[in-house]
């Protein structure tokens, strides 16, 4: 009897040993990670204004971008969005789960998210452009004003694009993504609105010139010095060609830092 006494008090007594160590390994876990944050850059392109390659000067007072679905991830190895199709995850992280709408003209680093998350190198992202929020409905809205050989511009231009972005490890000055225990760290999603404007310090026949739309085509549609349009009105105004220009410009604007991503328009 005294055995079986004895026996039950061990019992008794083990079952709460175990449960804290268990809960002591989640404590000490949670105590490892660290946090990471995900910033929103314009540029100086946006922030300073720019020439675009058609020679028109373009300063905004708005760029108002919405994202959605932001989620970084573990790679190994790592994921090449020009070549891989798929990822091979290790681990990942969900940074936005949410609509949300950045004003990329405010600062060059705008923060959209910051989580806790477990320690590792965060080499890959997944993102949309999506339509919410104070971009009424689309993507993009652009405001600001334009200026060319005296004649000068203001515009309000609603884009809408939904595109979904599968990127590889941030390119750029610095490498970003390496998250230690206890730590910071942050990640990038760049906008490359030269990709829509081209950019006039560079040559004429250069590959960015070439393929961007510019803003001669906007500024033709300016009335009374205003530009007020959508995509209704760009796809009623615009030509077929300079159509088709500014849909294969907004839909590569999305990079980290100079890394490309793979993209899917209209998911």
């Amino acid at each position: 009897m005294r055995k079986k006494v004895l026996l039950r008090s061990i019992l008794a007594l083990s079952i709460p040993i175990y449960f804290l160590g268990g809960c002591h390994k989640r404590i000490q876990d949670t105590s490892e990670k660290g946090e990471l944050s995900l910033i929103a850059n314009g540029e100086d392109f946006i922030k300073e204004g720019f020439v675009a390659k058609d020679g028109w000067r373009v300063d905004f007072t708005k760029v108002n971008v919405t994202v959605d679905k932001i989620t970084a991830y573990q790679t190994d190895p790592p994921f090449n969005a020009e070549k891989d199709e798929k990822m091979v995850i290790s681990a990942k992280t969900v940074l936005l789960d949410a609509p949300t709408t950045v004003n990329l003209a405010a600062d060059n680093r705008i923060l959209v998210a910051r989580v806790e998350a477990s320690p590792g190198f965060y080499n890959a992202l997944s993102w949309q452009m999506a339509t919410a929020g104070p971009a009424e409905n689309n993507t993009i809205l652009l405001a600001g004003k334009a200026e060319k050989h005296r004649r000068k511009i203001n515009f309000a231009i609603a884009l809408k694009k939904p595109v979904q972005y599968t990127c590889g490890e941030f390119v750029g000055e610095d490498r970003k993504g390496f998250l230690t225990p206890r730590d910071k760290a942050d990640l990038e999603i760049t906008f490359h609105f030269d990709h829509l404007f081209g950019d006039g310090e560079k040559s004429p026949d250069d590959k960015i010139n070439l393929t961007a739309l510019g803003f001669a085509p906007f500024a033709n549609l300016a009335e009374n010095g205003a530009i007020k349009a959508d995509m209704t009105t760009l796809k009623n105004k615009f030509s077929a060609r300079e159509y088709q220009k500014l849909e294969r410009s907004l839909t590569s604007l999305g990079h980290v830092g100079e890394g490309h991503c793979a993209k899917q328009g209209n998911f």
